[in-house]
């Protein structure tokens, strides 16, 4: 695969040459692009690749894979996103190449870590499993021969010798016989169908597994996983090579950390919040991260600076002007006593994202909200427009901030060197928060 700055040379092919380069709507991967496309359309397929992934990984752990509502919405994603799902729709071709080449350039982006390669074969183990799952029965043969499964389909006289032994270990078939004798079985070589076995889904003898078709998704998986980690493994080996493009290199790393979503850096709403409304909507509006921020800065006067960077951004994101958000920090710096060791523990667990998102379902009181939460902006205007019906939030006046009592002249010495402390840490915890507000 070759990129150029200019515009892609687009391939003439005909009909059945179409038809012959994608055969059908998922692969194994087994043969890189070899077609030029620009730099605009490497980033442009890679992008749409992250977010469909994404979504796979997103669906993964808030629905049970395979069910209805899992399918429903993973289907709609891809379509979308316009990439390839089913072997009945006509002119695919398009989206074919789009799910060829994307899935090669992020192998370029993901290799780079055991955590990224580890990311993305899971999401591309779901994905195909996805694919599958709606491949005709009728379609399955041509699709496994394609991609270098030779799996031995055993006769019915041996099928029938074995009948009570298939029915008995393999769930999917409900012990049904009509099932049983309208399905080819495989005979597959033990090593090849350990994910059946350790499920005890799987009928062993004599060093094979006797694998009913509507089974060998479980091998087609195990098959792609091994590929596609080699492969990984052999891409991060070549990786030097790519890096030094410096056109390529910005892109690749920017993409195996990327956020998809809506950008809420925008300050669309200034102006729209006051400060004596932050304590009122951290309860309600606030996701669990910045709230528990919010917390930590009422109660301890102070954040460490990552954290300090990270609430700043999402007061700008949910309309504190700047002079507000000064006033803001500077009443809770003055209140402290500068402790940078206090903060308090996030949460441990790995899905926060999908916590996230039940969080927001109990505290509104919903089964489900209908989107995915990718961003803290996102939660509290999700929320406002839930409390607030999609009315603006309701801006109200600034108190002005009541003026404390002068000190006593017996302190006056002791609060001046104090005084001269706090200055000097103010304007340190202070520095950066007026170019965040001020982009």
């Amino acid at each position: 695969m070759q990129f150029s700055g200019g515009m892609r040379k687009k391939l003439r092919l005909g009909g059945d040459q179409r038809k012959a380069s994608y055969p059908h709507s998922l692969q194994f991967y087994l043969e890189p692009p070899s077609e030029n496309i620009s730099l605009i359309e490497f980033e442009s397929l890679a992008i749409d690749r992250v977010k469909l992934l994404k979504a796979v990984e997103n669906l993964g752990v808030s629905y049970v894979k395979g069910i209805e509502p899992y399918q429903s919405k993973l289907e709609n994603e891809i379509r979308r996103l316009k990439f390839s799902f089913r072997e009945s729709l006509e002119d695919e071709y398009e989206p074919r190449r789009k799910d060829h080449i994307s899935h090669f350039i992020l192998r370029l982006a993901y290799c780079q870590s055991e955590d990224l390669r580890r990311w993305f074969i899971q999401q591309e183990m779901d994905l195909l499993r996805f694919r599958f799952s709606i491949l005709p029965k009728d379609k399955i043969r041509n699709f496994l021969k394609d991609s270098h499964l030779q799996f031995e389909a055993i006769s019915d006289e041996e099928k029938s010798l074995r009948e009570q032994e298939i029915l008995a270990s393999s769930p999917s078939l409900c012990g049904s016989k009509l099932d049983l004798d309208s399905e080819s079985v495989y005979k597959i070589p033990f090593a090849d169908a350990l994910d059946l076995f350790r499920g005890r889904k799987v009928y062993l003898e004599g060093g094979f597994a006797y694998v009913p078709l509507r089974d060998i998704v479980a091998i087609v998986l195990n098959e792609f996983r091994a590929k596609l980690s080699k492969a990984l493994a052999l891409t991060a080996r070549s990786l030097p090579a790519v890096q030094s493009d410096e056109r390529l290199q910005p892109l690749l790393n920017h993409l195996s950390h990327s956020y998809t979503g809506q950008d809420y850096t925008i300050q669309k709403n200034a102006g729209k919040i006051s400060l004596d409304q932050i304590d009122s909507l951290s309860t309600k509006s606030f996701p669990p991260c910045m709230r528990q921020l919010h917390k930590a800065l009422r109660e301890n006067h102070h954040l460490r600076h990552g954290g300090r960077m990270q609430y700043g951004l999402f007061l700008k994101g949910i309309g504190l002007t700047l002079e507000q958000a000064l006033q803001f920090w500077k009443q809770e710096f003055i209140r402290g006593k500068m402790d940078p060791d206090k903060i308090l523990d996030l949460v441990k667990g790995t899905h926060y994202q999908v916590a996230c998102q039940k969080y927001f379902e109990m505290i509104h009181n919903v089964d489900d909200c209908g989107f995915s939460l990718n961003h803290p902006n996102q939660f509290f205007f999700e929320s406002q427009r839930i409390l607030n019906g999609s009315k603006d939030i309701r801006k109200e006046s600034i108190q002005p901030e009541t003026p404390q009592p002068k000190p006593s002249v017996q302190k006056t010495k002791d609060a001046s060197s104090a005084l001269a402390y706090l200055n000097s840490s103010l304007e340190m915890d202070m520095e950066g928060l007026e170019d965040y507000f001020s982009e």
